[in-house]
């Protein structure tokens, strides 16, 4: 029992003395060093891309990455890294990946798979709303008031409160219909989905004001649905249409066998869609504004299925079913439900999560009296569009501080000055602007903080910074060094075929015309055809036509050994056996027997220069391994194989 704790216990000390620590540098390049952290990450990233199994072998991988390395080294002695071209083309990217690691992943997840919840059901519910700015802080009265209506409801009604209090200008009580996620701000769609059929939900506010929401229904989404109309309104310009009577007469027509479309040109009151054969937008459930069209259209069940005449209050209809498309999988729209909670105003909750997390890491320092200044500084010029600097402002005086980052009263002044448009012409106090602002200026500074400082704290972002940072360098010098200078390099090209001729040489050839098809019936006609003579055009258009495609041809060097030859093909002049293979039949109208012999420089010129490209490459990297002095830690690298190799 001793002896085996004493060898787990020396078997955790060997792994723990063999592991790679952060600070480990395996190889240095002229003094830069280059972490063994890095090289593992690489080498096991790229292990299953790799074919060559010599490259999975950690010193030839080893030897890659050095080299790799030298490269990059030699793109920053050439200032590559300095052009105009490059930098713009890395911030770029460095701006799109960044934007991956500014959200809070966990909030993001929970906020799709809410969307996803709230697009696939549907709410219906009418609110009773109380107009108020955004930026007032004093909303206990509205509040109070919206209690005093919720309760009214409770008591009365919905209909007997909405009739008495609607005026339309600071009090709105408004039925909504059925509606799903993303059809209301975020705050309302939330109390909506979260209040109980039947219930009235406790004020809320969002942009707009206060709210009570009451519930009546909740149902599965509809999905959503492509309908054609025809429509004659209710209200006729002719007297002597009656609008009933008239859709019952395009009814008739329609059993008839006239087309729906035809008719929603001539006849359709919906000029708006009559041009398009009554065709309508693809519309889901309590998009429209009629329950009756909805039902309907939603009622029909296969492409094509048209409905009898039926009256709304715009005036009697005819739908006619194009597509229906239900309920889609999570997984289907994931990424799409990924992007609208991007852009809808819930990206606010992803962005304030990461702010909150990251002012429990940054060290932020709110300066005494600097909100309170700017209070007093704002006067009415503000809402008039016309403020200017304070009179003796001390621009560069410390306003904010993020760990070593200082933000000066400059900043914020700028961003009040960028932002006062949206005040324009309101009667605002200067406190409730200063502290709405502030707010958002914080936020925006910590995630402009984390963003500069991305690079330092997140290593995976590192990591793939540098990788596309180091390749793109890579790229732009191989195209000096290697690419560019083969193919320009007509002397260098010559002589190196010269000395590479047994390389490029033809194996035996046919130049003839190969016919092929799925079908070996199609193919016998074929041999028939050439061996009357019948031309290759002829055959082609005997057999092909615009709606199917039985045989295609293909004129050109057939080479022995290549895949478009079969291994026992014959190499004589005339008409061949039908072969098969490559899952399809062939038969060749051989012209010419090419026998093996020299390619010249130009037919060779692809793979040349491809081998020439190598042959340069091959030399400046020893020039390279020449120039720079590659010194490797020995110790780090064999922990670094212990690593791997476990």
């Amino acid at each position: 029992m001793k002896l085996l704790v004493t060898a787990a216990i020396l078997c955790f000390t060997i792994a723990l003395h063999a592991q790679i620590k952060e600070k480990d540098v395996l190889f240095t390049v002229d003094g830069d060093p280059i972490k063994a952290s890095e090289f593992v990450r690489v080498y096991n990233k790229n292990l299953d891309l790799v074919k060559d199994e010599s490259q999975k072998d950690i010193d030839a991988y080893l030897e890659l990455f050095v080299n790799y390395q030298l490269k990059v080294k030699e793109a920053r002695r050439l200032e590559l890294d300095q052009d105009k071209k490059y930098i713009r083309e890395f911030n770029n990217y460095k701006k799109q990946l960044t934007k991956n690691y500014m959200s809070d992943n966990k909030v993001t997840d929970a906020l799709v798979k809410e969307a996803y919840e709230r697009t696939t059901n549907d709410v219906k519910a009418s609110h009773i709303l109380v107009r108020i700015d955004e930026t007032e802080t004093d909303t206990l009265d509205v509040y109070n008031q919206l209690l005093a209506f919720r309760e009214r409801v409770l008591k009365e009604g919905y209909e007997a409160v909405q009739k008495d209090v609607h005026d339309g200008k600071t009090i709105f009580a408004e039925d909504l219909g059925y509606f799903g996620g993303f059809k209301m701000v975020y705050p309302f769609e939330s109390a909506a989905f979260n209040t109980p059929v039947g219930e009235v939900s406790m004020p809320f506010r969002t942009r707009f004001g206060y709210h009570v929401v009451k519930v009546f229904d909740k149902r599965p989404s509809l999905g959503q649905v492509t309908v054609a109309h025809i429509m004659i309104a209710s209200k006729q310009k002719d007297s002597s249409v009656v609008a009933k009577e008239r859709i019952g007469q395009i009814y008739k027509k329609l059993q008839q066998g006239e087309k729906f479309e035809s008719l929603a040109q001539q006849f359709s009151d919906d000029k708006s869609s009559s041009s398009k054969g009554g065709a309508l937008q693809p519309f889901s459930g309590g998009q429209l504004g009629s329950v009756e069209f909805e039902n309907v259209a939603f009622s029909l069940e296969n492409p094509g299925d048209m409905s009898e005449p039926f009256e709304t209050s715009y005036g009697w209809h005819i739908v006619k079913l194009i597509g229906k498309k239900g309920v889609e999988p999570f997984e289907e729209v994931e990424a799409e439900l990924q992007n609208k909670v991007s852009r809808d105003s819930r990206s606010q909750l992803i962005n304030s999560a990461m702010v909150k997390k990251l002012m429990d890491t940054y060290k932020v320092i709110e300066h005494n009296g600097a909100k309170t200044y700017f209070e007093g500084v704002l006067n009415d010029d503000y809402f008039k569009q016309a403020w200017n600097e304070p009179a003796d402002f001390n621009a560069e005086k410390p306003f904010l501080t993020i760990d070593k980052k200082v933000i000066t009263y400059k900043a914020f002044f700028d961003h009040l000055i960028k932002e006062q448009r949206k005040y324009a012409n309101r009667k605002v106090e200067a406190k409730a602007v200063v502290n709405t602002e502030y707010n958002a200026f914080l936020e925006a500074e910590i995630l402009k903080y984390r963003e500069e400082n991305l690079e330092n704290e997140n290593q995976e972002f590192a990591f793939v910074l540098k990788e596309y940072r180091d390749g793109l360098l890579l790229f732009d010098l191989m195209e000096k060094e290697v690419w560019n200078a083969a193919s320009k390099d007509s002397v260098g090209l010559q002589n190196f075929y010269e000395s590479h001729k047994t390389d490029y040489m033809w194996s035996d050839r046919v130049e003839a015309v190969m016919f092929s098809s799925v079908s070996k019936s199609t193919m016998k006609k074929v041999e028939k055809e050439l061996k009357k003579g019948v031309s290759e055009e002829k055959i082609l258009a005997q057999m092909n036509t615009d709606d199917k495609i039985e045989v295609i041809s293909t004129t050109r060097n057939f080479e022995r050994g290549s895949n478009d030859l079969p291994k026992d093909f014959n190499f004589k002049t005339g008409i061949s056996n039908i072969y098969e293979y490559n899952d399809a039949y062939h038969v060749f109208n051989v012209n010419e027997v090419k026998p093996a012999g020299q390619k010249t420089m130009q037919e060779a010129r692809g793979k040349l220069v491809s081998d020439y490209q190598v042959q340069i490459e091959e030399d400046w990297v020893k020039t390279l391994n020449e120039r720079y002095k590659v010194k490797v830690d020995a110790s780090v690298l064999k922990r670094v194989k212990n690593e791997l190799l476990k």
